[in-house]
């Protein structure tokens, strides 16, 4: 199997004016269309967390559309942390 098939597990945490302009929801969007299990969440602290698993290809291409400037609010940092997919995620889930 090439690292292009290959699962993993994205785990992404975003800063900025994130929360209550639709930024969750057009994450949803951006991993529904690109084949991803996961969910994204509102944190206390006003980040955005986002879990996704499926293809690294398709992750990766996940991180890059969360910090492309194209999402709505306003994007300062996203921090990532890469693991093994966990599994039991089912579609893509805004919390």
């Amino acid at each position: 199997m090439s690292e292009e098939e290959t699962h993993t597990r994205l785990t992404a945490w975003v800063r900025g004016r994130v929360q209550g302009v639709g930024f969750r929801w057009w994450t949803r969007s951006r991993a529904l269309e690109l084949g991803l299990v996961g969910s994204a969440s509102n944190l206390a602290d006003g980040r955005v967390e986002v879990i996704a698993e499926g293809n690294r290809d398709h992750c990766q291409r996940l991180l890059a559309a969360l910090r492309s400037g194209e999402s709505p609010g306003s994007v300062e940092h996203v921090a990532e942390r890469w693991s093994d997919p966990k599994g039991g995620l089912s579609g893509f889930v805004e919390r």
